[in-house]
């Protein structure tokens, strides 16, 4: 685990301060570069030591064979991992032959900053090699998001005590070893060297490779040119073989003089594009990248970035941690889906292999929200990729005696790429959370185009499967049964609240478009009686309620079911999945991650104040926080229960998740969906933004350690800043036209915002809530504001 503090507070800035070896993994995916079609790990310009060399293209993978004990009808039969493709990180340096290598010599200083406002990884070093001789080096590395295929590095050295000869040796390297990712010997066979080589090339200043996959038959080609700027005679020449290939650079430099290198990246795959073309195309996004140089490049990225702060910063006083954690995570959450265009964006993004690179339903519910009122585009890209994805949903739905679509678990390309059959296959929620997904973004975006493109079939698919999946029963009530909502500790259950609510939304969404669009509806054969039978779906939902304990139940029957033994259960047997069976877990009240907690986030129109409140005491008591995915959802209910201390608590274990490694597993990548919790618990947990019935509504109400949070939202093109303090919040609307008017709900009172001057409206006294709520025994938030702090 990184160890609290690890990284200096600033505001802009992610600092190491000192290279640790024990936690070198952990900082690589925390320093790692995307722009969400490539991704680099944060790993040393020399290439050792290392955690996990990581180079990452969206989508790229390799087919793998998944394991059964024993098989059976549905089971998918193979699954997508992703691949670490050709490595153009690697600079490594020689000093009067002795290679740099933080191991071995001195290392007199070592810094790498990560510049959230200028979207590059910079790092300082002083060297004295074994045998005395010292160098300072600076490199700068980006990934462009203006240049979707190109990488840059800047690498200079400088000469401290004396003539030295340096040998710089930059590379492309395919196939590299890496470290046992899978205990089964079929998926590791498939993981090692994957790529298959089909060309290699070389020029003075540079070279290339093309490979392909083994299985999948994917093509990839990385590219790399270098400019080299020495103070005197300087030689260079290139090698090549099929697997990597070198450019290297001499030269002699005196004290105080500089070597100065930028080495160009580019990378492109396809699995259709013939070689040639593939050749072509990362050469020309090499004359691209030369044509701009080092500093264009730098420049078009800080004016990328200028603009998304612009529309997507969150201002928070009164706790530094939080401030910089927050715009932590929504760097990642831009370089995760900035440049995915019609891609995926995966629970961990291009920052490491963790889940096999897989994409879940995180995206639509965590991911894509945020996007929604912050950067829209990558979520039309979004969108796009779930509906290229519709016809392996289609024929997974078919598989299992469905109509509609059964969108997967866990999938890179489509196909269901999970082995394991209660949270995967019977995790049917998914289908819901993508409607919803295009539900808001159309209503933020106004994006009727989108809608009647692709939107209306996506909905049409996932309403029949609804109604496939659901039945009435003899007193005309609409049962789902045999599903497994987002607790995955509570599995193949019948009527999951989140699940049914969900559906329920997406069944009147589907209806209302069909009603917009009848011509279209038409070609894709929905009748009248059809859209009405989801009318009645959704009239007749069943949504389960103890009247003896005055709370929903998250399934039918949970409350009766055992009481897990929280106090019998020490500290080390957490995640409980990992130590207990799931037999075991599927018949106690135990909540690995907020569900029904969720539901009241999502569908909060489906309950009252009153419910909302006995239902997150009741739930809070039970619930482990087994995922990352929890904590932000119960900062944002616990901010509406009128918990506010709570959630702010909530709110810094899903904001510091990975700057913290609370969950030990960030050596895998960053946890994408509770980075964009954080921005979820600060919005629409203290900002209290809500948007049910397609009309904005806030209730801000502040913890007692805030002293203002500010924040921007996109709405259909208008951009609205809210800056809420202890005892009032102004809205104001930002690059508007003079025309433009925002209505709005403030604590349920209509606000009208115009372009002239913001609107300035006190917040109410919040009602006393009755004491604080109780965690399970031993799982009280992993963190707390530190004691000497205000």
């Amino acid at each position: 685990m990184i160890r609290e503090r690890a990284y200096p507070v600033e505001p802009w800035h992610i600092r190491e301060t000192r290279l640790d070896m024990d936690v070198l993994a952990q900082s690589e995916s925390v320093f790692a570069l995307s722009n969400g079609h490539v991704g680099l790990r944060g790993n040393l310009d020399e290439g050792e030591p290392h955690g996990l060399p990581g180079t990452y293209l969206n989508s790229f993978y390799e087919l793998r064979p998944l394991p059964y004990a024993e098989a059976g009808f549905g089971f998918p039969e193979s699954g997508q991992t992703v691949v670490n493709v050709t490595n153009g990180k690697l600079i490594r340096l020689l000093v009067d032959d002795e290679p740099l290598d933080v191991r071995y010599g001195e290392l007199l200083s070592h810094e790498r900053v990560l510049d959230m406002r200028a979207g590059t990884l910079h790092r300082e070093l002083h060297w004295r090699s074994p045998a005395g001789r010292e160098v300072k080096v600076r490199t700068t590395r980006l990934v462009s998001f203006t240049q979707r295929a190109v990488a840059a590095i800047n690498y200079e050295v400088e000469a401290v005590d004396g003539p030295l000869r340096l040998i710089l040796q930059s590379e492309l390297v395919a196939n590299e070893t890496l470290p046992a990712q899978s205990r089964d010997p079929r998926v590791a066979a498939v993981l090692e060297s994957p790529l298959q080589a089909e060309e290699e090339l070389t020029t003075d200043d540079g070279g290339l490779l093309i490979h392909r996959t083994k299985v999948s038959g994917l093509r990839v080609a990385a590219a790399m040119e270098h400019e080299v700027y020495a103070p005197a005679r300087k030689t260079i020449e290139s090698e090549g073989y099929e697997d990597w290939v070198r450019t290297t650079i001499g030269c002699v430099l005196q004290p105080g003089e500089t070597l100065r290198v930028v080495k160009y990246l580019t990378y492109g795959w396809s699995s259709r594009r013939s070689l040639p073309a593939l050749r072509d195309q990362v050469g020309a996004a090499l004359a691209g990248a030369r044509l701009d140089g080092w500093d264009g490049l730098r420049r078009e990225q800080r004016e990328y970035l200028d603009e998304f702060w612009d529309a997507a910063d969150v201002v928070v006083e009164g706790d530094p941690e939080v401030q910089q954690a927050v715009r932590f995570g929504m760097f990642h959450v831009l370089q995760a889906g900035a440049r995915a265009e019609r891609r995926p964006i995966s629970a961990k993004g291009l920052t490491g292999p963790g889940y096999d690179g897989h994409a879940f339903w995180d995206t639509e519910m965590f991911v894509l929200p945020v996007l929604t009122y912050t950067h829209p585009a990558a979520v039309r890209d979004a969108l796009h990729w779930r509906h290229h994805t519709l016809a392996a949903a289609q024929e997974r739905a078919r598989t299992l005696n469905l109509e509609g679509a059964a969108f997967p678990w866990r999938t890179i390309e489509g196909p269901e790429s999970s082995a394991y059959w209660p949270a995967g296959t019977a995790a049917f929620h998914i289908a819901a959370d993508v409607a919803d997904a295009l539900r808001r973004y159309v209503q933020v975006t106004d994006d009727t185009a989108l809608e009647r493109e692709i939107g209306l079939e996506l909905l049409v698919e996932t309403a029949r499967l609804w109604r496939s999946l659901g039945h009435h029963d003899r007193h005309g009530q609409f049962h789902i049964d045999g599903v497994t909502g987002p607790d995955e500790y509570t599995a193949v259950k019948n009527d999951n609240i989140y699940t049914n609510l969900m559906a329920q939304r997406n069944l009147i969404t589907a209806a209302d478009a069909v009603a917009r669009y009848r011509d279209e509806a038409f070609h894709l054969g929905v009748t009248d009686e059809e859209a009405a039978a989801w009318r009645d779906a959704a009239a007749a939902m069943h949504i389960p309620y103890d009247e003896e304990v005055d709370v929903h139940e998250q399934v039918e029957g949970f409350t009766r079911l055992q009481e897990w033994d929280f106090l019998g259960t020490p500290p080390e047997k957490y995640p409980l999945l990992l130590h207990y069976p799931y037999f075991d877990l599927y018949r106690k009240q135990v909540v690995k991650q907020a569900d029904l907690v969720l539901a009241m986030h999502w569908r909060g129109d489906a309950f009252t104040p009153e419910e909302k409140l006995r239902n997150f005491l009741y739930y809070e008591r039970r619930t482990v926080r087994d995922s990352s995915l929890s904590a932000c959802t119960q900062s944002v209910l616990a901010a509406e229960v009128g918990h506010p201390e709570l959630a702010h608590i909530y709110l810094r274990e899903a904001a510091l998740m990975d700057l913290h490694d609370l969950n030990e597993n960030t050596r895998d990548g960053v946890h994408m969906a509770s980075l964009a919790g954080a921005w979820i618990a600060l919005v629409a947990g203290f900002g209290g933004l809500r948007d049910h019935d397609g009309n904005l509504s806030f209730a801000p109400r502040l913890s007692s350690r805030l002293a203002r949070l500010e924040f921007s939202l996109q709405w259909r093109g208008m951009r609205l800043r809210v800056e809420v303090r202890p005892h009032q919040t102004t809205y104001a609307l930002r690059h508007a036209d003079p025309e433009d008017v925002l209505e709005l709900r403030h604590h349920g009172e209509p606000v009208r915002v115009t372009h002239a001057e913001p609107v300035t409206v006190p917040i109410p006294h919040a009602e006393v809530s009755g004491p604080a709520p109780e965690q399970a025994p031993g799982r009280a938030p992993l963190l707390r504001l530190p004691e000497n702090e205000p």
